[in-house]
């Protein structure tokens, strides 16, 4: 489906539904590059929401990879499980489930996508933290403010190096009856960190 090296599926290509969000596009991309990705890495992605993180770094990875998606909404697990059939991923495990339950039970990582979470996002990315193999990547995709506040608290207690933080705000084209207008999509902040 997919037959290109390069990260940025259309979104028009994932199976979508209104009610499980989905990481779009060009945010996805960037989120996907500051996580340096390798073939055969062990990645997370909590919060999975409609997969299109899940598939992206899936074809990063590689076969000799593997991918544990997780979300506690039943709504995107079926949904995310229709895009891994889409895009022909096989590398994938797919986990109903609070991620808090999860985590301890999970391998090593080399990467940890983090994203859709809710209120409990600094205790993920802290539980996250005694996952990361040494020289690990850890990226949070972020909408609200406290979100952003609580994160950037818990990474720099744990000591993480090599933080960056990026604010993308996105503009899409839209044809009107007298040319084309940009219309804005909400700005998301993504966090990413290596630990030492």
């Amino acid at each position: 489906m997919w037959n290109h090296k390069t990260p940025g599926i259309p979104d028009e290509d994932f199976e979508r539904t209104e009610d499980v969000p989905i990481t779009k596009e060009e945010a996805r991309v960037i989120q996907i590059s500051k996580a340096r990705l390798s073939e055969g890495d062990i990645t997370y992605d909590i919060g999975c929401g409609s997969g299109s993180i899940t598939v992206e770094a899936s074809l990063q990875i590689g076969k000799t990879g593997k991918i544990y998606a997780i979300d506690v909404d039943p709504k995107a697990i079926d949904l995310t499980k229709k895009n891994i059939a889409k895009f022909g991923v096989s590398n994938v495990d797919l986990i109903l489930s609070d991620a808090k339950q999860k985590i301890p039970e999970l391998p090593l990582a080399d990467a940890i996508f983090v994203g859709g979470t809710g209120g409990d996002t600094k205790d993920i990315v802290s539980m996250c933290n005694d996952k990361l193999k040494p020289g690990a990547r850890i990226v949070i995709g972020v909408i609200l403010i406290e979100t952003l506040y609580a994160v950037l608290d818990v990474i720099y207690k744990l000591g993480l190096a090599d933080i960056d933080i990026t604010q993308v705000t996105i503009s899409k084209s839209k044809k009107t009856s007298t040319g084309t207008m940009m219309l804005a999509r909400n700005p998301v902040t993504i966090i990413s960190a290596t630990k030492t």
